[in-house]
């Protein structure tokens, strides 16, 4: 009980509620950019991305009564107790968070504003843009959406050896071409495609822009408890080597951890919320072999 009450008196409150502030000002700046593409651009033009925004709103043309953003939330309902064992608390409550006010956004915002009904082309590219930009954001301050990062998520950690980019291919690839004989038209494939790919680029470009893999290396004069607070928090492997600052002639301890897109900007942000003057590098890669990653065999 002691243990408890010291570490609330520990606790920086002021700090504390000015990141669950800017954690709902991101995922409300996000909400809206995500919601007019997917909304005002893809729904209304009749194609969808792929994930659970594509087939929500699959759902809602086949059940109109149900709005887009309660389909989202019924659809990631079994997902969230499917993933409920395999990740953080932490991390399925922010998600949550931003699955609700995504989901709000789309249904109370959106419904009222104009939707675009000009070139089929442009719709694709802006509703990709849009929706990556919205997304990017979201990842930015270690949220999601909910969906398939649910399931990649846990299915990595279950199987680490299962070939994640083929699975997420399949399940994107499976919603857009549904979204074809929903809507009876090839186009609406073609439609989902591009938008899927241009959200794809905009979210690499916004965030730390790598195709499949991010190798973060921290130079730190708080090695252990950068390392503690990346395996408690983002469940990632650390591995700390002993260096000297040559200008400084100060030790340091350089951490490496190579992680996915969205892991490494939370990687990123815990690093330098434990040490301000810590030096990240982020560092692209195509492919890792090992556990967690490709078998060696692949």
């Amino acid at each position: 009980m002691s243990k408890f009450k010291f570490s609330l008196k520990n606790v920086d409150w002021k700090r504390f509620f000015v990141d669950i502030l800017v954690d709902i000002l991101f995922d409300i700046v996000g909400g809206l950019l995500y919601g007019a593409g997917v909304y005002t651009f893809a729904a209304k033009a009749n194609f969808v991305p792929g994930g659970v925004s594509g087939l929500a709103i699959i759902c809602n043309r086949l059940i109109p009564g149900i709005s887009i953003g309660t389909w989202i939330v019924l659809i990631n309902i079994p997902i969230i107790l499917f993933c409920l064992k395999t990740l953080g608390k932490g991390f399925l409550i922010r998600s949550l968070r931003t699955i609700f006010i995504t989901s709000a956004i789309l249904d109370v915002v959106f419904p009222r504003l104009p939707a675009y009904t000009g070139e089929p082309l442009m719709a694709a590219l802006f509703a990709g843009a849009l929706a990556g930009a919205g997304l990017a954001l979201i990842y930015w301050r270690g949220s999601s959406t909910g969906g398939t990062d649910f399931l990649i998520l846990s299915l990595r950690k279950m199987h680490p050896h299962m070939q994640l980019g083929v699975l997420t291919t399949i399940v994107d690839g499976s919603v857009i071409l549904l979204s074809g004989l929903v809507f009876g038209r090839v186009d609406a494939v073609l439609q989902g495609v591009v938008m899927t790919a241009a959200s794809s680029i905009v979210i690499n470009k916004i965030t730390v822009g790598f195709v499949n893999g991010q190798l973060t290396l921290i130079i730190t004069d708080k090695g252990s408890e950068v390392a503690q607070i990346i395996m408690e928090e983002v469940e990632r492997g650390v591995t700390a080597m002993d260096a000297t600052g040559m200008y400084s002639g100060s030790n340091k301890t350089v951490l490496m951890c190579a992680c996915s897109r969205a892991e490494a900007v939370r990687v990123r942000a815990l690093a330098q919320r434990i040490d301000k003057q810590a030096l990240v590098l982020l560092c692209p890669y195509d492919t890792a072999y090992g556990f967690g990653f490709q078998p060696p065999e692949a």
